[in-house]
């Protein structure tokens, strides 16, 4: 199992790569479409609260959700490449 994990560590560390980026580009898609200037910064004077707020929100949900989809897509390459899932526990006589 370890050796399984650590087989695993490159596509980990390049997926979040991938994801990182990918999650700033849809991101800066999305907040263009949305709003046409930049994101208001918390410690500056720029937008008000609610903006300040509904712009980081977004993007913590986007980069989430980007970073969730990239790593399950190379979750499945690796069990593709290699036969087993990264996190898999192997099962016991209890587990049925």
């Amino acid at each position: 199992m370890f050796l399984i994990r650590l087989l695993f560590k490159p596509f980990a560390i390049i997926g979040a790569i991938v994801g990182m980026r990918l999650g700033r580009s849809v991101f800066d898609k999305i907040w263009s479409a949305v709003d046409g200037g930049p994101v208001p910064e918390p410690g500056t004077g720029d937008g008000g609260v609610a903006k300040v707020v509904a712009s980081h929100v977004l993007r913590a949900g986007v980069m989430a959700g980007c970073a969730a989809a990239v790593d399950r897509a190379f979750a499945g390459t690796f069990h593709y490449l290699i036969g087993a899932w990264p996190s898999e526990k192997p099962q016991t006589e209890s587990d049925g």
